[in-house]
Order: C-alpha cells, then structure tokens, then sequence
C-alpha cells in the first residue's frame, strides 16, 4: 500500500468508519499496527516490540481498527438484490440469455495455512496439509458482495452455507433467487 493510499484509507475510517485516535496513538499509529500484523501474518507480540506499545495495547488497536472496518461493510460491500441483469451478462450473447437471470457467482475454496501441531488435523482435509475452508460470493465484473473465513478443511460445504445465511452478518439472497451451479440464479 502506497502513503497516498494509507492516508486515504486512514482518513475513510476516521470520517465514514467513526475511528478516532486516541490519547498516545494516532489513527495512522493504530491503522499501521493493524496492517502490519495482517500483511506480515505475525503476532502482536512481535508489533508490540516494532512500534514500543504493550500486547495489550496494540490487541485493543488491532481490534479496534477490525470493528471500523466492518462499520464500514454497508458502504463498500453491496450485495446484489436481482433487480437488474448485469452488464456483463447483458452484453454478451455468449451469456445472454443464458444466464440473465444470474446475479453472482459462490464458490468455496480451500487456502492453505499453518496452525499449532495440536490443532493440524481439524484442518487437514483432502491436502495433505492444513487449509481454511473460504466461501466467497463475487458480481460478475469481479467484486466480492460477500466472504465467510474460517472453517476447518474438513468441513462441508453446506454447512458452511447454512452458516453463511445464519449469521449475524448473514449472506443475503434475494426474493425469488436460487443457487444453481455456484450461481445465484432468480
């Protein structure tokens, strides 16, 4: 990420995510402890010692900045409502008429991680190494409406999916619209 861009980001969570700094840390402190301990995928031990704070206190920012972000899921991650075809669909006759009734497209993928040895097994599935089940809904010009991490490799899709519609921030499907093919289809 580029300074223009930390900046800018730092600024939509300060106005449109309600972020705001605190007594000793900046918004651009607590926003860069954030992206360190998510880009570099190393504990908040190890921040801790990089910008001279307290475990406790870079857990409180890193989570902090996670609930700002998520404020902000209304704003920047729609999902569709199966109002209108997409363009993409629309404009193609190798998918029009085919698909117009298609809003999106869901699939689950397996992403490969590394976990303590005593938990390894929960998520060692059809690899034979650990991997985190991910569901991923996506529009048709390549923009997620839509992600659910953290289930074991073993788990089963549907389970996942029943998850997906029954959480807090559940997966939306609009009236009329079923799954077909990985395809949210009216």
């Amino acid at each position: 990420m580029g300074p223009a861009t930390f900046v800018e980001f730092c600024r939509i969570l300060a106005t449109e995510g309600g972020f705001r700094s605190t007594q000793r840390a900046t918004v651009e402190e607590q926003v860069a402890k954030f992206l360190w301990i998510i880009g570099q995928d190393t504990r908040h031990s190890a921040c801790s010692l990089l910008f001279h704070r307290s475990g406790e206190t870079v857990s409180r920012h890193f989570h902090k900045v996670l609930e700002a972000i998520i404020e902000l899921e209304d704003k920047y991650l729609l999902q569709p409502n199966g109002l209108q075809v997409p363009l993409e669909i629309q404009n193609h006759s190798r998918f029009y008429p085919y698909f117009k009734d298609c809003v999106g497209a869901i699939d689950g993928t397996h992403i490969r991680l590394k976990v303590p040895v005593v938990h390894a097994a929960r998520y060692r599935g059809r690899k034979e190494y650990p991997t985190m089940n991910v569901l991923a809904v996506c529009t048709f010009d390549l923009k997620f409406t839509y992600v659910l991490t953290g289930w074991e490799g073993t788990a089963f899709d549907s389970r996942i999916m029943k998850n997906a519609l029954t959480r807090d921030y559940p997966l939306h499907i609009p009236t009329g619209i079923s799954l077909k093919f990985g395809l949210f289809c009216i």
